[in-house]
């Protein structure tokens, strides 16, 4: 098939957008009316870095120069720009790097601004890591972009966490001689098809498979433990909305422990994340040894308790002791869980000797996405393996870091 003059004007069209015109462009192509206001918006954060060092100059001659400078009105124009030009999706990662390259972090502390930006997981952590620099007149406005992220990742991650989970912890509370009304002959026949008499055309049940009989009661005890880090932003978010959703679960205790180099206990705010997200401090060092010292403490149950350990494995403490710690709670029954992350981007830069040394207790580490996290929960209430995202190609090595 031979291109059309309309085919190549396009492709033409798209070079230009993404080179940026001037030496760097080779295109010849000339932009004008949306194309050139794209283009625009573009070079204001993706120009050279001399232009952007010069702030705020406009493009001329038809190459990408300009930046954003620290003008919060130029700043809030190029935010309508971008929505005006782009789809959400790629808004949001603009304005991820807006923060990072330009350093418009500082921005985000007034009021006008936040109202001015499309709100995700990734700047919700921004937020939490300036929260301590941010003035008064900032807090509520940021509070109300913290909630809508926080409500529409409850309505997407809410209602399957809650069916899955429901049905491991019924699965594990079944028991093997039950009354007559609390046999489950659904897995009874299943289980007892071996035993099928053709010359009757019966099974003979040698093994029942019963319900447990306490459903309202509370079958399991869940302590997540947060590593609150700069680098675990997305994981704090995440982490402390499922927290709120396993608390509304009767059947499951569930406790939130944040930490650095100290340890908070943050269970008493799981009725509401977004209460809890401003109750973390991310940043500063980090103490898993001393985090886990706490959460094995609270342990009174140890057979019936998930540890949920979210961390990169940079320990700031005793790396022994932390060892020793995890071995000793899987010895005593309790489930121990490691993820690297709790987000949708994988695993990030990680110890992959302290990895290695969980892995060989038993213990491995992986990254998780937000949609299989409920399935992880469910394998370790069920006590079976954890689904973990391919094999790992190394000992200790999580293959998860490739999701």
């Amino acid at each position: 098939m031979t291109d059309t003059g309309t085919d190549t004007d396009e492709r033409l069209r798209r070079w230009r957008l993404v080179l940026g015109g001037a030496d760097a462009d080779g295109t010849g192509y000339g932009l004008a009316g949306q194309d050139a206001a794209m283009d625009g918006a573009l070079a204001a954060l993706y120009g050279s870095g001399s232009d952007k060092q010069q702030g705020g100059r406009q493009q001329t001659g038809g190459s990408r120069s300009g930046g954003l400078g620290a003008s919060a009105p130029a700043v809030a124009r190029w935010l309508g720009d971008i929505r005006t030009y782009f789809p959400s999706s790629v808004v949001q990662v603009m304005q991820r790097d807006a923060i990072d390259r330009l350093g418009l972090s500082t921005l985000l502390l007034e009021p006008e601004m936040l109202e001015a930006v499309d709100a995700d997981v990734h700047l919700v952590g921004t937020l939490l890591s300036l929260n301590k620099a941010m003035p008064e007149t900032t807090k509520e406005t940021a509070r109300a972009v913290v909630r809508k992220v926080v409500d529409d990742l409850e309505k997407k991650l809410a209602t399957r966490t809650r069916a899955t989970l429901t049905g491991a912890l019924d699965r594990s509370a079944r028991i093997q001689r039950p009354r007559h009304h609390d046999i489950d002959w659904h897995r009874t026949i299943a289980a007892n098809l071996k035993h099928y008499l053709p010359e009757y055309r019966t099974i003979v049940p040698e093994r029942l498979i019963g319900y447990g009989r306490a459903a309202q009661s509370v079958k399991k005890e869940v302590v997540l433990c947060i590593d609150q880090s700069g680098s675990m932003a997305a994981s704090v978010v995440y982490a402390s909305v499922f927290g709120a959703v396993l608390a509304s679960m009767r059947s499951i205790a569930t406790r939130l422990v944040v930490f650095d180099t100290a340890v908070v206990d943050l269970t008493d705010q799981l009725d509401d994340p977004v209460d809890v997200l401003f109750g973390t401090q991310l940043g500063g060092g980090t103490d898993i040894n001393r985090a886990l010292a706490y959460c094995q403490s609270q342990i009174t149950r140890p057979a019936e308790t998930v540890v949920v350990l979210i961390s990169d494995l940079y320990e700031g403490g005793i790396r022994n002791e932390m060892l020793k710690r995890v071995a000793a709670m899987k010895a005593s029954g309790v489930q121990f869980v490691t993820l690297l992350a709790l987000s949708d981007e994988g695993a990030p830069a990680y110890d992959r000797e302290h990895a290695a040394a969980l892995a060989s207790l038993g213990a491995p580490a992986f990254a998780c996405t937000p949609d299989l996290f409920p399935d992880v929960m469910a394998a370790a209430i069920e006590k079976r393996p954890l689904p973990i995202p391919d094999a790992a190609s190394e000992k200790g090595a999580p293959a998860a870091n490739r999701i």
